[in-house]
Order: C-alpha cells, then sequence, then structure tokens
C-alpha cells in the first residue's frame, strides 16, 4: 500500500504497536459509486456496500472480527470482535442509533472529531472535517485489514487523511494533518467512541487514578448521542446513588481505582493548561479500560498523539435511547488547541484491544 499509515502487522495484545508514519502517495479522484468503490479497492476482507443508501465499507479477519464504516461522514457504526471461543463468539462493542435510510443519520458509533479554530464557516462555526472519500485500501488476506479516507477544506489548505485498521483482537484509528497553508492553524480534534454495555449499575473505567479532570461538554459533532448541553444537565437522585449528577467545577484528581459509570458525568482527563508550561508534569495514561461486570468483557482504550481523554456518562438519560446503557469516551484534544505550523504535520490516533479470548 503506497500511502500506508498503519502497519498491517498483528498489535501484540498487551503491546499494540502501529505506525502513523505517512509516506506519499499518488492523487487520487472522488469514486462514488458502490461498484467503482469495490472494483477499485475491494479485496479480501474489504468490501464497499450501501447502508441506508449510503456508501459504507465492510471489514473482516480471518477469525471473522468485523466492522462498518460509513465512507461520507467517517462513521464507524458497527464494530464486532470475536470475544468468545464458541462459533458465533461475537459481541458488538459500539452503541448506534438510526441509519435507516439517506434521512436517517446514525447517531453514537465511533468518530473522528476535527475542527479548525482558525477558519470558520459562513454561520460562525469551525471548520469541521467531513465529506470523506476513500483513497486507499490494503488488506494482507488474513489478520489486517485498512481503510483510508480523505477529506480537505475549500481552499485546500488543510488536508485531512483518516485511516480505519482491523485486526484479530483490536482496531485502530488514526488521522494525519497536513497544513498546506501560509498561516498556522489551531486545530481541537477527539476520536469519540459510544460503547455498549449491558447494565448501568455494572460499568466502570480502570486506569485513571491520579489523573486530573475538569467536567466539560463533550466536542460539538454530528454523530454525538448526547448533546453538548444535555451532557452537562444534572440528573434527579437516583436508587444508584448518583445524587443530582452535579460535579465540581474546578479542577480534581481521580482519586478512585475504578470510575464507576452508573451516575451522569462529562468529563475532560487531562494536565490543566497552567501545569503544561512546567518543566515536568502529570499526564493523562496512554491507555484505560472499560469494565463491564454484567458481560464480563473489558477493552483497553489506547491514545497516541493527543493530549486528553474525554469521557461521559448518560446516568438516567440512557433510557432515551434504548435499553442499553452506553458511554462515550476516548483520545482529545480539547482543552489546549494543537498549533500547526506551515508545511507541518499532526498525527494522532487510538487503538481498542481485547484478551478476553
Amino acid at each position: 500500500m503506497a500511502s500506508s499509515l498503519l502497519s498491517l502487522h498483528l498489535p501484540k495484545p498487551n503491546n499494540p504497536s502501529f505506525s502513523t508514519r505517512a509516506t506519499s502517495a499518488p492523487s487520487t479522484t472522488t469514486t462514488t459509486t458502490t461498484e467503482s468503490l469495490q472494483e477499485r479497492f475491494g479485496r479480501k476482507g474489504i468490501k464497499f456496500t450501501e447502508s441506508g443508501d449510503v456508501p459504507s465499507v465492510e471489514l473482516s479477519v480471518r477469525n471473522g472480527s468485523s466492522l462498518r464504516l460509513r465512507i461520507p461522514d467517517g462513521l464507524i457504526t458497527s464494530y464486532k470482535p470475536k470475544v468468545y471461543w464458541k462459533d458465533d463468539g461475537f459481541e458488538e462493542v459500539l452503541y448506534t442509533t438510526g441509519g435507516g435510510g439517506s434521512l436517517d443519520a446514525p447517531r453514537g458509533g465511533m468518530g473522528l472529531v476535527l475542527h479548525n479554530l482558525s477558519k470558520t464557516t459562513p454561520g460562525g462555526s469551525p471548520w469541521t472535517a467531513s465529506e470523506w472519500v476513500v483513497k486507499d485500501a490494503d488488506s494482507d488476506s488474513f489478520d489486517a485489514v485498512q481503510v483510508e479516507l480523505s477529506c480537505s477544506n475549500g481552499d485546500g489548505s488543510l488536508e485531512v487523511t483518516y485511516v480505519v485498521s482491523l485486526y484479530p483482537v483490536s482496531m485502530a484509528t488514526a488521522v494525519v494533518v497536513k497544513n498546506k497553508g501560509k498561516k498556522p492553524v489551531e486545530l481541537t480534534s477527539a476520536i469519540l467512541s459510544h460503547l455498549k454495555f449491558k447494565s448501568q449499575g455494572k460499568s466502570a473505567i480502570h486506569g485513571l487514578r491520579g489523573c486530573s479532570y475538569l467536567a466539560h461538554p463533550p466536542p460539538s459533532s454530528s454523530f454525538g448521542l448526547l448533546s453538548q448541553a444535555d451532557a452537562m444537565k444534572p440528573e434527579p437522585s437516583s436508587w444508584f446513588g448518583s445524587g443530582n449528577g452535579k460535579e465540581a467545577k474546578d479542577w480534581t484528581v481521580e482519586d478512585d481505582l475504578y470510575t464507576i459509570l452508573r451516575g451522569k458525568l462529562s468529563r475532560v482527563y487531562a494536565a490543566p493548561p497552567e501545569e503544561r508550561v512546567k518543566r515536568i508534569y502529570n499526564t493523562p495514561p496512554s491507555k484505560y479500560t472499560t469494565i463491564d461486570q454484567s458481560s464480563g468483557l473489558g477493552f483497553r482504550v489506547i491514545r497516541m498523539g493527543y493530549e486528553d481523554i474525554y469521557l461521559c456518562a448518560p446516568g438516567s438519560f440512557s433510557q432515551r435511547y434504548g435499553k442499553d446503557y452506553f458511554i462515550c469516551t476516548g483520545p482529545a484534544s480539547m482543552i489546549v488547541p494543537v498549533v500547526l505550523n506551515p508545511s507541518d504535520e499532526w498525527r494522532a490516533a487510538q487503538v481498542i484491544e481485547h484478551d478476553n479470548l
């Protein structure tokens, strides 16, 4: 694959290894029809289809693990890894609603949020990466498949590549942003995953102890389930003992070994801006683990290139979207924007892996 961004070598369960080093690639033209996409990029483990009249691609590997990616908006609506040894031992990881047609856009799932704060739309909002096209695809035929999407802003000064890779016990999403303009740009970004849980009362995260956090709304996106306003609303007291869902307005340190997710919260785990000017300061962990006691499954979320971690639990608000519980989490750079100078390149990635087998 000429423009490969991620190594197709299988990540080790406890030490995923892949590179976001980009190489030059020939320019590609926009390909829109499912047939032409399949003819040009389809191969073993990569199948282009339509889902709700929207061009999509399905990735699969030898053990049956699979994911589904919508091309125009870059939203991953399904990730089903093999987590049990039995023949049908697959479990849906992502919580996604809607998507029944071209006018019924799905919400939830996993997606990239990328805002250029230096460039605004006519309505005054920051430019947002969208309108993706397929740039390349590759497969090793057995244990790794990969698709690259690309987009650029109106004047071509910002080039964005988004890479989705699937392995037997993990998946990776990576973003590479190149500033081709003549002025510096400020970016905020996140890779947000809506993860499904069997039970609200038995959901938790391990690995955030000792990390500073601040109550904060989620980054604005077209696919988020909770709006920024709803994410920050308190909820009434409940039998879960979550109180009214209010959190401290100042920076706080996570003291608990397990962050319980049954109550409502919306946080950014990060180093406070004033700490970042110091020579040595504490950063958020590079990985943390979701725990679903009802299913007995856990997934590690690994961040690369991003400075922060976003975490949201909907509490009782989850009842608006169905019977299952979910959280929204992922690596982010929200508190302090990324400054990208002319000709510079910024890379960041997320890996979700498991060793449930």
